[in-house]
């Protein structure tokens, strides 16, 4: 039976993260059971916290053990060739990208199909997006995607808005969620390759006590 759209961006976006946990298993030259362990977590840790958020028990992964077994062969198959590649690192967030692109779509679908409310579409699009990354980065130690200067939950929420705008004003799934994934890639990849922020905070120093008083 062919995949559905939504299903294939499900699927995509499992893979895809579950690859650039596996490629930080190699960085820090784990063992398997390690490739396979943060390939599970980064795979299916947005997915997870999205069904939890709204109330969708068991989780997809208990349901449809398939994406297990995703994570499972995505490991397996980086823990064979990661010496391939240059930089990992750089693969491991241009990959990082791709599933981002494709996960802030399916979560904000999904988030839709639940609740009907655009808000919450974007709310879980954008987390669906971002948690497995955000677990990865602390589990393997490496430099949090949070904390780098480029753009990068921006990107999510910007993929999720506009699949929830282009598809509540009519247009077919394909094309809101093509829209959706294509801008989320845009804005990250556009970080990734040119430098891409938004202006940060700039503190100033504190008043002295006295002048508060």
């Amino acid at each position: 039976m062919p995949l559905s759209l939504m299903e294939f961006l499900d699927y995509a976006g499992v893979a895809v993260f579950a690859a650039t946990g596996a490629l930080a298993a190699s960085r820090k030259e784990l063992d398997l059971i390690g490739f396979l362990f943060l390939a599970a977590v980064t795979g299916i840790g947005g997915g997870t916290l999205r069904d939890l958020i709204l109330g969708r028990v068991p989780v997809f992964w208990v349901l449809k053990p398939t994406y297990l077994i995703v994570c499972v062969a995505m490991g397996v198959i980086v823990y064979f060739t990661a010496h391939l590649f240059e930089s990992r690192y750089r693969l491991l967030i241009w990959l990082d990208a791709i599933g981002l692109s494709a996960y802030c779509v399916m979560g904000a679908a999904k988030g839709l199909a639940a609740t009907g409310s655009p808000t919450v579409a974007i709310v879980t699009g954008t987390l669906t997006a971002a948690f497995g990354g955000i677990l990865r980065d602390i589990l393997a130690n490496e430099p949090s995607v949070l904390l780098r200067r480029e753009i990068y939950i921006t990107a999510a929420l910007a993929g999720a808005i506009s699949f929830t705008v282009f598809y509540r004003l009519g247009a077919p799934l394909w094309l809101a969620s093509g829209l959706g994934a294509m801008l989320a890639f845009v804005v990250r990849g556009g970080a990734l390759a040119f430098g891409w922020t938004i202006p940060p905070y700039k503190p100033r120093p504190g008043r002295h006590p006295d002048d508060v008083m």
